[in-house]
């Protein structure tokens, strides 16, 4: 399965836009290593990329929910946390076992939960920024 920014995904934020669609591209390229037998040489790459990505991509959604007062922005926040230490533990595992079908398995459900977010918490935010 690709990752790909489709309607329901869509912000209508540029700069929101372009970095999913940044983690898109780093999670479709590390689908397309396994499909080829490359997994195991992508998989810290791309867990190394999910790291920095998801520190630099929540702290400009914070910026954006701070300066526009968004009122959701504690649970917007508290989610942001929580999900970074998902993802930390996520990539203790892989360093620990190694890239498996269960530690890709792994990363694929962050990266889900990921985008249940998109879909429903990053909509509404952009939503209140155009109004903004």
């Amino acid at each position: 399965m690709r990752y790909e920014l489709t309607e329901d995904l869509i912000t209508g934020n540029t700069l929101i836009d372009s970095e999913h669609k940044q983690l898109f591209d780093a999670i479709n390229a590390l689908l397309d290593a396994c499909a080829s037998g490359k997994g195991r040489d992508q998989i810290m790459r791309t867990v190394d990329f999910l790291n920095g990505y998801v520190g630099r991509h929540f702290s400009d959604e914070e910026r954006l929910q701070v300066t526009s007062k968004y009122p959701n922005y504690p649970s917007h926040k508290t989610f942001h946390d929580g999900y970074k230490r998902q993802l930390q533990q996520t990539t203790q595992e892989l360093l620990a076992d190694g890239a498996t079908v269960k530690s890709l398995g792994k990363l694929n459900q962050v990266a889900g939960v990921l985008l249940s977010h998109i879909r429903t918490e990053d909509r509404k935010l952009a939503k209140h920024l155009k109004g903004a």
